[in-house]
């Protein structure tokens, strides 16, 4: 590997033009960066990055941001590729996937029913969602790897024999380790997970999607994505005290909402920028963790998020092994930060200066409040003020420096002889953060103070939580650090009021016990009777020493894994190959039954819920007795409560589809706004389609969902008017007409027919192109991927 300083020394003399060296195989030495110490022989191209950025700059006739000199930088053919913001779609060539365990396992059995033989881009799996908190970390662990042996085994040995790198139980949370491992800047990288976009914290395009996507970009074909929008976020000022870079992303949800962030990328820019750190030190001097940020995009509806390269990341890229990608994104750093003068389609300035400390909720990540209001607010609405646990950690605040501000609100209340009033754990991001934080002190005070360390895993934050000190039902109040907050996620009690703030926030509330705290302005009492104020935190960004790896959790892939035997019983409760779904019979769909008429919000969590459903990700049948249980029926209020129409008796939904499956009859959802926002879960996708649902109509979709439906070839149609939702009746029956000539941009037809004989007719819109119709006419994307390999052999 050529040095840095003649690789520099070189680069200078091209620049300057003193002399004309002949510098070809010093830059193509330069070019030879590992994408990960994992991979050594998969390299960063920056190279073929520049090459595209200015094939499309030169074509476009303009300033680019930053996310599109990424994202067309991954074009496929940026010559020819028609390139038009929130309108045309993009054939891209992503640089790697990751997977975690829950949606791994529907991705790689997807992959394994296309018949390839191993993965085309680096990807890896990480096992951080079957953990259920109870315990304590050891004995969680203990108890997760015996319970979930045979998942365990299926993602470890398919892993070996298509190439993909596994992350065993314990190493942590996939957005952490992709951050301390994989992302980097100008990567793009998609994962099966809404949270992917944390690792836009290192200045890459980083994006969530469903398993179906995946196994696109694993077989090695073009993924497509529709033009993103790009929404400028202007940061301004600097934050001080217990202003956190938790409360930008709290206030830009609060401004945007759930869905403001729609078929849009968010690219943070400005002065601001200048005092962002990745991993961040939130003090005085004004360091933002920028991959919080990003993380909490998804409770926007967000493409994904990103920050320029800057000093920051360099810096954390050092710290974390990877000097040699800091020098190399140096030499490249134009093409990482978005050029002067272009144009954002939305800009939102914050003046950091200016900003409060926030906490969002309950049951949505949008209802923003700042900490000096939320007690006031709760008390006039009716939520409870007392809070029964704290919860710090998760994908979006796990970071050595978030636990070492959550100490350092811990150890000025032991100082006073207090411990937390509200229950309190920690969830460290990975086993390098769990190892380093027992080595320098912080879980000790932590757990001093009344914490309870849980293992390095997704835990309370997607459901995997046995709490016990609550019966079903009881109103409580929670606050934690996480992202999302929706009715029932944490605990599974629809009571339960989840509030979300930052990691400083949560623990001085938990010592408080009460909404009504507000440390900037009010004091705790402490053992001696005396009053005292806490003063906002500090903590390092960084650990002063390197950090500590703690255990090797890493499984390569063999060089060759043909020889691998993956296992799948066909008596498995938990595992279960796939069937190709039917391909469309040529006809319209005539005379549908409404298997549900969705009252408001409707998550993933209420189309396929978590929790106690997550063993059986792997078993699409099984997962499908969980299809819509959360959703609200508009005929009776109630959820799991619909209207068998050849019956006309009441019960479950998913019996309800499994009775229409097996009479064959063909059944649609209608839907509310935004239909589909949360996790990008793919099950809230396969489960309909495997119990005989054709449609989903509704006033819009989250992004993510959309194209899962669309993967499975069922129809996601929205109304040409949203007033036209209150026109069907969940007694109607419903045609589709004019799918025989069915064309990018052009309308359905939807005959309605109520139970008097009266019909009227709606417009449909969708936003399908030609590639995706063929998805729908071969019966899923998948089953047309097997018709195109099938033609070329």
């Amino acid at each position: 590997k050529v040095p840095v300083l003649i690789l520099s020394f070189f680069q200078h003399a091209l620049n300057s033009g003193v002399r004309r060296y002949h510098v070809a195989p010093v830059l193509c030495q330069r070019a030879k960066v590992a994408m990960s110490h994992f991979e050594p022989n998969e390299y960063i191209n920056y190279e073929k990055l520049e090459k595209n950025i200015n094939i499309v700059r030169k074509r476009l006739d303009r300033p680019l941001t930053l996310s599109e000199k990424i994202v067309y930088g991954h074009l496929d053919d940026p010559a020819k590729q028609e390139i038009e913001r929130g309108k045309t779609y993009l054939r891209l060539r992503p640089d790697r996937v990751a997977m975690q365990d829950a949606t791994a396992q529907m991705a790689m059995l997807q992959f394994i029913s296309s018949g390839l033989p191993k993965v085309a881009v680096p990807s890896t799996i990480h096992c951080d969602h079957l953990i259920e908190a109870q315990s304590g970390g050891e004995q969680d662990l203990r108890r997760a790897k015996d319970i979930n042996q045979e998942v365990y085994n299926f993602l470890a040995t398919a892993g070996a024999k298509y190439g993909v790198g596994f992350w065993k139980p314990g190493s942590g949370i996939i957005h952490q380790i992709i951050l301390e491992n994989y992302s980097y800047p100008g990567v793009m990288l998609i994962g099966t997970d809404s949270h992917t976009p944390n690792g836009g914290g290192l200045g890459g395009v980083c994006i969530g999607v469903g398993g179906a996507d995946a196994v696109d970009v694993m077989a090695g074909i073009p993924w497509e994505l529709k033009c993103p929008k790009v929404i400028g976020v202007k940061l301004t000022g600097k934050l001080s005290g217990w202003t956190s870079p938790k409360d930008v992303i709290l206030k830009v949800a609060g401004i945007l909402t759930v869905k403001g962030g729609t078929g849009a990328i968010i690219e943070y820019h400005g002065p601001g920028v200048d005092s962002i750190s990745c991993t961040g030190k939130s003090t005085q001097i004004s360091y933002l963790r920028m991959a919080t940020i990003c993380n909490m995009g998804a409770e926007i509806g967000a493409t994904t998020s990103i920050f320029p390269y800057n000093a920051r990341m360099k810096k954390y890229l050092g710290k974390t092994g990877r000097a040699d990608i800091a020098a190399l994104a140096d030499e490249f750093k134009q093409h990482l930060v978005p050029d002067s003068g272009c144009q954002y389609d939305q800009v939102i300035e914050i003046n950091l200066s200016e900003l409060k400390p926030h906490i969002n909720g309950p049951f949505t990540p949008d209802l923003a409040h700042p900490v000096s209001d939320i007690g006031a607010v709760a008390e006039k609405e009716g939520w409870p003020v007392d809070i029964r646990v704290g919860l710090i950690g998760s994908c979006t605040n796990s970071s050595y420096e978030d636990m070492g501000r959550s100490a350092a609100v811990a150890k000025q209340a032991l100082a006073h002889g207090l411990k937390c009033k509200s229950k309190f754990t920690i969830t460290p991001g990975s086993e390098q953060i769990r190892a380093t934080i027992e080595r320098d002190g912080y879980a000790k005070i932590l757990r001093e103070v009344g914490g309870l360390v849980l293992a390095n895993a997704c835990g309370p934050c997607i459901g995997q939580w046995d709490r016990k000190d609550i019966k079903k039902g009881e109103k409580n109040t929670i606050v934690t650090s996480y992202n999302r907050n929706f009715t029932g996620r944490n605990d599974a009690n629809p009571e339960t009021h989840a509030f979300v703030t930052s990691p400083e926030i949560v623990t001085a509330l938990s010592i408080a016990g009460t909404l009504k705290f507000n440390p900037e302005t009010d004091y705790l009492t402490g053992a001696d009777g005396k009053k005292f104020k806490l003063e906002a935190p500090d903590a390092d960004e960084l650990p002063k020493l390197e950090f500590d790896p703690g255990q090797d959790t890493y499984q390569y892939p063999p060089k060759d894994g043909s020889g691998q035997h993956v296992d799948v019983s066909p008596t498995s409760q938990r595992l279960q190959l796939l069937e190709p779904f039917d391909k469309w019979d040529g006809k319209d769909l005539e005379d549908m039954l409404i298997l549900i008429k969705v009252k408001g919000k409707c998550t993933t969590d209420h189309i396929s819920a978590a929790g106690p459903w997550l063993k059986f990700r792997g078993h699409l049948d099984n997962i499908s007795n969980n299809l819509l249980i959360g959703a609200i029926n508009i005929e009776n209020g109630k959820a799991n409560s619909v209207r068998n129409a050849l019956t006309q008796e009441f019960g479950p939904v998913p019996d309800t589809a499994r009775y229409y499956k097996k009479m064959g009859v063909k059944w649609a959802v209608i839907g509310d706004e935004n239909y589909g926002e949360g996790s990008s879960r793919e099950h809230a996708a396969l489960e309909p389609r495997h119990l005989g649902g054709r449609v989903i109509i509704t006033k819009s979709f989250a992004r993510i969902h959309e194209t899962n439906l669309k993967k499975q070839g069922l129809l996601p149609l929205t109304f040409a008017d949203p007033a036209d939702y209150n026109k069907i009746h969940p007694v109607d029956k419903l045609s589709i007409v004019g799918l025989k000539d069915f064309a990018p941009g052009k309308p359905l037809k939807c005959i309605i027919k109520h139970p008097n004989g009266s019909q009227e007719t709606i417009m449909l819109n969708h936003t399908f192109n030609e590639s995706q119709i063929e998805w729908f006419q071969a019966g899923s994307a998948l089953n047309r991927m097997k018709e195109l390999q099938q033609k070329s052999s």
